[in-house]
């Protein structure tokens, strides 16, 4: 259960952060979502070679304690900056640091996964990948959980130095696995090739082609839903504590919903059916979602007697089923890529590509807004991309330069993975 562990502990360090970029956040509004995805973006873009630098000169092991420890010097480095908050401004410094959460989100959890995939076979990732992210999704929920109870006690800068502590204890963990699995040497040997391959297989090689337009079709269908819940929240939630409460909800609802998903489905899809099942599904769930924002709007729903817009379920449906069963799957079809293509390729995919997709999404949505064009005319536009997406998936699952499955190892190599779930 050590992966797992080291996945609670970098979610929880991320999910305490994430209510202190929230909070800033609200001092300059939603209008301004492109503008903060396209700086996001830029930055990425600027960040690849510097992480393909690291990949093609540092072992398994260096490259995970240089890249976690230059985000734990960061968060420590913010700490003054949020004692200085009021001279600074919120604005300011809420445009600084929401880029740099989401460079930490994507930098730091897709190394995490291409570690994991460098670690297990496909066959030992399809049994175990499910249950490393529940541990994540206990994270994602004891983050929050602790931040509301800590905020009140020592303030939102001393939250940055607990977050930090968590991310180091996920890289001594992370750093004990790799100890324990380097087999002769070889895996701790620098990945090597060219700094620029992730982008250059982008092109070459057909699974990578396939998993960048999934993550442009399906995390379009997850901006769109987090859009159009933003317009909404502007409309029908007038005070700060409303729309506060209203996404800590929303948080819940799609981490208890990924956490059972791993815990039930997504495990069985996995084993019984393979990733092919695991990464159609959510797709599909996201094309019923849409087709009844398309139908409904802004309806309300009654769930658990509570009543919900239409719009949240929809968000709640779309990220829950993408931590809880895409993410696995996904994941699990990079342990048969090459180990270049697993931390470039991948950190490329799931770096520049989400965010360029981001910036075009959320600049599209704000154009159709501004044109006239209602909620059911934009799901509507998600439907198509959902349908397409869905066909994308099946490519992906079933693309000719995959490694064949591993079959079931000798009981003593079984043995020694299963320490590591």
């Amino acid at each position: 259960m050590v992966s797992a562990l080291a996945f609670f502990f970098l979610l929880t360090s991320y999910y305490i952060i994430r209510p202190v970029r929230d909070q800033l956040g609200g001092a300059v509004g939603s209008t301004q979502l492109p503008l903060f995805y396209l700086a996001t973006f830029v930055a990425m873009l600027l960040l690849t070679p510097v992480f393909g630098i690291w990949v093609v000169r540092f072992p398994r092991r260096r490259l995970l304690g240089w890249s976690y420890s230059f985000f734990i010097i960061c968060l420590l480095g913010f700490i003054p900056a949020f004692l200085a908050q009021d001279r600074i401004g919120a604005r300011a410094l809420g445009v600084v640091f929401f880029i740099w959460v989401s460079v930490f989100n994507l930098f730091v959890v897709s190394l995490f996964w291409s570690f994991m995939a460098d670690v297990f076979d496909s066959r030992r990732a399809r049994e175990v990948f499910s249950l490393i992210a529940l541990g994540g999704m206990a994270g994602a929920i004891f983050g929050p959980s602790i931040t509301s109870v800590l905020v009140g006690l020592i303030g939102v800068a001393p939250l940055l130095l607990v977050s930090a502590a968590m991310l180091g204890m996920s890289l001594v963990l992370l750093l004990r696995i790799s100890v324990q699995r380097a087999e002769g040497g070889s895996a701790e040997q620098p990945v090597g090739g060219s700094l620029w391959a992730g982008i250059r297989e982008l092109w070459s090689r057909p699974f990578l082609r396939w998993m960048a337009i999934l993550m442009l079709l399906g995390d379009g269908v997850g901006t769109l839903a987090y859009a159009l819940v933003a317009d909404y929240t502007k409309v029908h939630l007038t005070s700060a504590a409303e729309r506060t409460a209203f996404y800590a909800h929303i948080d819940l609802a799609v981490n208890l919903l990924g956490a059972l998903l791993q815990l039930t489905l997504s495990p069985w899809l996995l084993m019984r059916r393979g990733a092919i099942w695991a990464l159609v599904l959510p797709q599909l769930v996201n094309l019923g979602l849409l087709i009844m924002v398309m139908v409904g709007g802004h309806a309300q729903l009654s769930v658990l007697g509570y009543s919900v817009p239409l719009l949240a379920l929809m968000m709640v449906g779309t990220r829950g089923f993408m931590y809880g069963m895409t993410k696995p799957a996904s994941d699990a079809l990079y342990t048969r890529v090459p180990r270049e293509t697993r931390y470039k390729g991948k950190n490329f995919v799931e770096t520049a590509v989400w965010r360029f997709g981001d910036v075009v999404i959320t600049s599209s949505i704000s154009g159709l807004v501004k044109l006239g064009i209602g909620v059911g005319s934009i799901a509507l536009i998600g439907v198509g991309a959902s349908s397409l997406a869905a066909w994308i998936a099946r490519k992906a699952a079933t693309s000719p330069d995959l490694a064949p499955e591993t079959k079931a190892g000798k009981g003593q190599q079984r043995t020694g993975n299963e320490s590591l779930a």
